[in-house]
């Protein structure tokens, strides 16, 4: 009987014809993607599965959080080469489960000493170039890693190299989206002939599935492993560096990088109903991440839909005016003097909230004078990165760290270190040189960032968690909040809900993904964007990754962005 009747809803399902439903039967359904990764052991997550791995593979050796990080990211600038690596910047987040501190790592490096505007101006040029050597600053990447692991690491040092040291000599297969990547920014790299040979073998981007090997750059994380930071700041590498700069006309120095120091920060955050949200402080955009959330804090976002164009009008408002501030007042403040509490004033907030009209979209919001600002600073005109990675680990005690990485642009300066098969960042584009501007360059001093780790807890939950793609990251991080905090939304469900990004500077000009309901995209129309519809994952809007540990339970949770490549990887069970 049974039989007879399974066979009669086949044939109905494979003619068309609707089929009831048995009494017995129920219908659930999927709001994500995938499911959250669950354990009480540790996690790590980020844009390379086999990254993750390296990173998992650290907590099962009794690793920290931080370990696992440093060889995540590790593994991470091989397996993507065109976001990160050693040539880059880095910035960090660490919550001790123990303490409940959370600490801030500001590892960005600074401009050179020579590379000066009467430099520039000498050289006829009017802005610092896009790529080659003279938008190179000082990377910070290594030495993010040792500060991290002097502070918070348990295992060897020389350990935790291992597996990025193993995939850039034995090789690894190109993921699908880095196959997609690779060759758009191809001429980025023919540049430069150091660059050219490593990194197009053949003269030619790699392809899906094919083999990419780099033991020049296996030779360079040997060298760090066994020698400590000193051999990229001091020593062999170090050196290279130099010479690289030298053959190309640059202006970097073995005192540039001899002298460099990341830095431990207070990170700076804001309240948001309830939930403290943490962000590194300036010289990066993480304050707009925070400003914006003040502003949503002032609107019942929890009474309109997640995907309501009331939901998303307040937003797209609230990114305009924090980002009117952060293009104006932010800089390194060693050099400039950031209003930053004044900034992140509740009271500031509800002034700037005040603006927003629910009825029509504002295009033109100018910056405000938060408390202690200085009125008359010159606009600061920085040059955004677009192209990072982030990852994030948690131990299983529940420690978490939130970093990220990046070159600047893909593939940075497109110069490559001589002999090493490092490529160098682009980071001194986020210089302005006009003068008065808290980003003008000057010697030793840290450009405007882009790249923004973050973290946020209430009571027993604490989440990791960052989304990639330059200037969208601080938009990217209130929407992410906003799903967790107003929508109830787990982290995996936050990372994959519909987001949309801004096109340039000013205007109403948003992209948005195809998700969103076309009732939406109608109202946000009416009220007075220019929308721009992208597929249903867009690259545009960034991708990302979290962690979420629960001190009451000692669960841990992990999630990735299925706008990239990666994966949350549980740590695997000991083994006698």
């Amino acid at each position: 009987m049974k039989r007879g009747l399974l066979i009669l809803l086949v044939l109905a399902v494979c003619a068309g014809m609707a089929v009831p439903l048995l009494r017995s039967e129920r219908i659930m359904t999927w709001s994500q993607g995938r499911s959250m990764v669950s354990s009480q052991l540790g996690i790590a997550a980020a844009e390379q599965p086999l990254a993750a791995q390296a990173g998992a593979s650290i907590l099962a050796k009794g690793g920290s959080a931080a370990d696992a990080a440093i060889a995540t990211s590790a593994t991470m600038g091989v397996m993507q080469p065109m976001m990160n690596g050693m040539g880059g910047d880095l910035f960090a987040i660490d919550y001790d489960s123990k303490s409940g501190k959370v600490s801030g790592l500001n590892s960005s490096g600074w401009a050179p000493e020579g590379l000066t505007l009467a430099y520039l101006e000498s050289k006829g040029l009017k802005r610092i170039p896009g790529t080659g050597i003279l938008s190179v600053s000082v990377p910070g990447c290594v030495m993010g890693w040792w500060e991290l692991h002097q502070r918070f690491g348990k295992l060897p040092w020389k350990e935790l190299f291992q597996p990025a040291i193993y995939y850039a000599s034995h090789g690894f297969p190109i993921a699908q989206w880095n196959s997609m990547y690779w060759p758009a920014y191809a001429a980025v790299l023919r540049k430069d002939k150091e660059a050219t040979r490593v990194y197009l073998p053949g003269g030619q981007p790699l392809k899906l599935g094919e083999i990419f090997r780099n033991p020049e750059y296996a030779k360079a994380l040997e060298l760090v492993a066994n020698e400590g930071e000193r051999a990229f700041y001091d020593g062999a590498i170090a050196q290279a560096i130099v010479k690289t700069s030298q053959e190309l006309g640059g202006v970097i120095s073995a005192q540039d990088l001899s002298e460099y120091k990341a830095e431990w920060v207070e990170p700076i955050q804001t309240d948001y109903r309830g939930w403290k949200v943490f962000e590194i402080p300036p010289n990066s955009q993480g304050i707009a991440a925070l400003m914006m959330l003040n502003i949503m804090g002032q609107f019942p976002l929890s009474t309109y839909g997640a995907e309501s164009a009331e939901r998303y009008h307040i937003e797209m408002q609230a990114q305009q005016l924090a980002y009117a501030d952060l293009h104006r007042y932010v800089g390194d403040p060693r050099f400039a003097k950031v209003p930053v509490q004044g900034m992140l004033s509740v009271d500031y907030a509800k002034t700037r909230a005040g603006l927003i009209d629910a009825g029509q979209a504002k295009c033109d919001f100018q910056p405000g004078t938060p408390p202690g600002a200085d009125p008359n600073i010159a606009f600061a005109t920085p040059h955004p990165g677009t192209d990072t990675s982030y990852l994030t680990t948690v131990d299983r005690d529940g420690n978490i760290v939130s970093l990220i990485q990046s070159l600047a642009g893909a593939f940075g300066s497109g110069v490559a270190v001589r002999g090493y098969g490092i490529i160098l960042q682009n980071r001194a584009t986020g210089f302005t040189l006009r003068p008065g501007s808290p980003d003008v360059l000057a010697p030793h001093k840290r450009p405007f960032h882009t790249i923004i780790p973050a973290f946020m807890e209430r009571g027993d939950l604490h989440i990791g968690f960052g989304i990639m793609r330059g200037g969208n990251q601080p938009l990217a991080h209130a929407q992410f909040v906003s799903d967790v905090v107003d929508y109830q939304m787990n982290i995996q469900q936050a990372l994959e809900a519909p987001r949309f990004n801004k096109f340039g500077r000013g205007g109403c000009s948003y992209l948005i993904e195809s998700r969103v309901p076309k009732t939406t995209l109608t109202g946000l129309s009416v009220l007075g964007y220019d929308l721009r519809v992208a597929g249903p994952f867009a690259e545009w809007v960034g991708g990302g990754q979290a962690v979420l540990h629960n001190s009451a339970t000692g669960v841990n949770n992990g999630a990735s962005d299925p706008r990239k490549d990666g994966g949350a990887v549980p740590e695997p069970s000991p083994q006698n």
